[in-house]
């Protein structure tokens, strides 16, 4: 940004990330290629060109030189990842990686679990939850600290008393160790919230309806959010 406002080329960065996740693009997913990209927006060269770099420097997308080249979705490591979910690592980022690794293995055990063994209660609360992430998508920290209310709750529903432990324990690092997102990321775009708020809902009710399988596809798509 200059003197506070966004560049043509950070607004075009901020609308192919999002694009990115409209699509449902994953890791090695073909984006496009620069001259495609000038074609649809209509920006300048040295404006697309600007775009593609901060989104390379962001860790969002891979650009392969050659025959059968262009931009491709990045395979995100665990703390790229972090900052898309609205979150920077203020420090120890090898430390976070690893807690956001021990944290994802643990999901769909936690997850699964959770949609076996839920009662009344954890209905109630988990409904509640979800309307309090619904509920703020306007602010940052509001919406993760709802976020990690709501996925706290569901972990104490498992009945593996181990697996609570470590996820519950990876939790608290991760939000010890992190902060907000700089303005880079794409935290005013009301998009970008109801697409999470979408995915955070739908593993919600697979739990509430005690449907293990739909619990896994919900957990997939849960990874896939840029990816957390």
């Amino acid at each position: 940004m200059v003197n506070g406002v966004q560049t043509r080329a950070e607004a075009l960065a901020a609308n192919i990330a999002q694009m990115i996740i409209e699509r449902g693009l994953s890791a090695g997913d073909w984006v496009g290629t620069m001259d495609e990209l000038r074609e649809q927006t209509g920006f300048a060269r040295s404006t697309v060109s600007e775009a593609v770099r901060l989104l390379a420097d962001r860790g969002s997308i891979d650009i392969r030189p050659g025959r059968g080249g262009g931009l491709f979705v990045a395979n995100l490591s665990p703390v790229v990842r972090l900052r898309h979910t609205l979150l920077t690592v203020r420090e120890q980022p090898t430390t976070v990686a690893d807690a956001i690794a021990v944290r994802d293995a643990l999901e769909l055990l936690v997850d699964t679990d959770a949609a076996r063994h839920r009662d009344a209660d954890d209905i109630v609360a988990l409904r509640t939850l979800l309307s309090k992430l619904k509920q703020s998508t306007s602010d940052v920290d509001a919406f993760m600290r709802a976020n990690w209310q709501l996925h706290e709750r569901i972990a104490q529903i498992t009945t593996n008393h181990m697996a609570r432990a470590v996820y519950l324990s990876m939790t608290a690092c991760i939000k010890d160790l992190s902060a907000h997102a700089d303005p880079e990321t794409p935290t005013d775009d009301a998009g970008y919230y109801q697409h999470r708020v979408a995915i955070h809902s739908e593993l919600v009710e697979s739990i509430i309806a005690g449907d293990t399988e739909r619990t896994v596809k919900a957990v997939e798509k849960h990874h896939g959010l840029l990816k957390i």
